[in-house]
């Protein structure tokens, strides 16, 4: 059977940087082949190799048995091969079907656009794929799941027989990946073969046939899924062992620090949410698409207030009506979409750093440069933060790294409670381990922790108690050591009495 893709001894090098050291890599027909390895090993490379984004500096590239010296979008379009990045590649102010037809139907000069039959293909693909999604939506009126759906509606329409897939679960709860692993299976059983990244290697053992692994530039080796176990893979791409991806906790919590009172939010879709959470504790956050945990985030730190309901703080009841309240009274916000909310990607680390406390570093309004790159050495070195140095762009980081710059943005302020929103979303498994590790220590400093999570082995491992949410109101906490199961029967209403621990 001859392979659908090949790559031989693939380089590619920007200036003094190789990023890829002579890469082997092969897609069979209706194959799932996993492309792993930590941020900075050369996946995003290889795939922009495959994508025509990049041309190789040396190396022999094949499709369909064919030798290219190189990809260009247009032909790697044509010769089937289609990718669906983590960050779906929409326009967001034009409609579904616009995006699709954009993307299958071919430029003509002076052609009519042929509404009725536009809208009837992006039904029928959407239906393929199952996505309930009208195709006069607007994009950005769309969840970044529903984005993803249609990027595969996409690769659906043109045919591909390649299709590359980055981090497709970053951002899905456990059903969503559900059903996304139920396309992948689907596109699999047509033959067709794909490259799917994800630094969740549960998803690998669920639906790759093979995995290869790079580091570094390289690759570590190629296996089939049967003969490798997750603590192998983990060796092979960092290099090293890593002993705790969720370390235990070392001691109790202390008082009830964050008090929660009937909280509601009627534009949020908030229903009367109490709970508490203490200091040195970690509460996971775990739900369903539109449980209401990222709202709830958003009216704790102020940025859609509250209607009812009272939020109290070490037995002190506050007023939170907006964002610089929450940071006075020691509630600090790491949202989801860190590339747009989290950091300032053309500003450099110290400027990062010290954004959410200028109050504090610059008392009169007057910038400091000894201030604050001080105070940006510290969070480097507090936090393992990898950087050419405090003056370089956020840009320049790792994901994992930017996530680390996140956090210390919004330690800067001393918080007691500290919100996070999906903290290791996109980050590979050597990133995750140190920011849980950083998680654990700020709890056992006294900090209060909400951990909001679509990744649930992650809630599992690192919460000590569980709230689980649903439609915008709280169904019920678990204790620390509950079963995957037991916390998708509550999301899913199963048991549980709202607001209530259950034993």
């Amino acid at each position: 059977m001859t392979p659908l893709l090949v790559f031989q001894r693939i380089s590619k090098s920007f200036g003094a940087v190789r990023a890829l050291r002579g890469v082997d890599f092969e897609l069979r027909p209706g194959e799932v082949h996993a492309l792993l390895g930590e941020n900075g090993a050369g996946k995003s490379t290889l795939i922009k190799v495959a994508t025509g984004a990049h041309t190789p500096d040396g190396g022999t590239l094949m499709v369909d048995g064919e030798v290219h010296d190189g990809l260009t979008p247009a032909l790697a379009h044509d010769l089937g091969i289609a990718c669906i990045y983590q960050q779906p590649a929409l326009f967001p102010d034009l409609t579904v079907m616009e995006n699709l037809a954009l993307r299958l139907e071919k430029p003509a000069s002076f052609a009519r656009v042929r509404w009725t039959d536009r809208r009837k293909r992006a039904m029928e693909l959407l239906a393929k794929v199952g996505a309930e999604i009208l195709p006069d939506s607007t994009v950005n009126e769309l969840s970044m799941p529903e984005q993803q759906l249609v990027e595969i509606a996409g690769a659906v329409g043109a045919e591909a027989r390649i299709v590359i897939m980055d981090e497709p679960t970053a951002s899905l709860t456990r059903r969503e990946q559900e059903r996304l692993y139920g396309i992948v299976r689907a596109l699999k059983s047509e033959g067709i073969g794909i490259i799917y990244i994800s630094h969740r290697l549960e998803e690998i053992f669920a639906l790759a046939d093979r995995v290869t692994v790079l580091r570094d530039g390289s690759s570590a080796g190629t296996f089939d899924v049967c003969d490798i176990n997750e603590g192998e893979l983990i060796r092979l791409m960092v290099g090293r062992e890593v002993t705790h991806l969720y370390p235990p906790p070392l001691g109790s919590p202390g008082e009830v620090r964050l008090k929660v009172d009937h909280l509601c939010c009627h534009a949020s879709g908030v229903e009367a949410v109490s709970f508490e959470v203490r200091a040195g504790e970690i509460l996971g956050m775990a739900g369903l698409v539109g449980a209401g945990r990222t709202e709830l985030a958003r009216i704790l730190f102020g940025i859609t207030p509250a209607d009812a309901g009272t939020i109290s703080m070490d037995g002190r009841i506050v007023t939170v009506r907006s964002p610089s309240e929450a940071i006075d009274e020691g509630i600090a916000y790491v949202p989801e979409d860190r590339r747009r909310h989290g950091v300032v990607l053309d500003m450099s680390v110290a400027e990062n750093v010290t954004l959410a406390a200028h109050r504090r570093y610059f008392p009169g309004g007057w910038l400091r440069d000894r201030i604050e790159a001080g105070a940006a050495r510290d969070a480097v070195e507090r936090l393992a933060i990898k950087t050419a140095g405090i003056d370089a762009p956020v840009s320049s980081l790792s994901g994992g790294n930017q996530q680390k710059v996140s956090l210390s943005r919004w330690l800067a302020t001393e918080p007691k409670l500290l919100i996070l929103d999906e903290p290791t979303q996109g980050v590979d498994v050597g990133a995750k381990s140190e920011i849980h590790a950083l998680i654990r220590r700020f709890a056992e400093a006294g900090m209060a922790v909400i951990l909001i999570s679509s990744d649930l082995p992650e809630i599992l491992g690192m919460s000590d108690r569980i709230a689980v949410m649903g439609g915008g109101k709280l169904i019920g906490i678990l204790p620390s050591g509950s079963a995957a199961a037991d916390v998708m029967a509550v999301a899913l209403g199963q048991s549980g009495t709202p607001g209530k621990d259950i034993a």
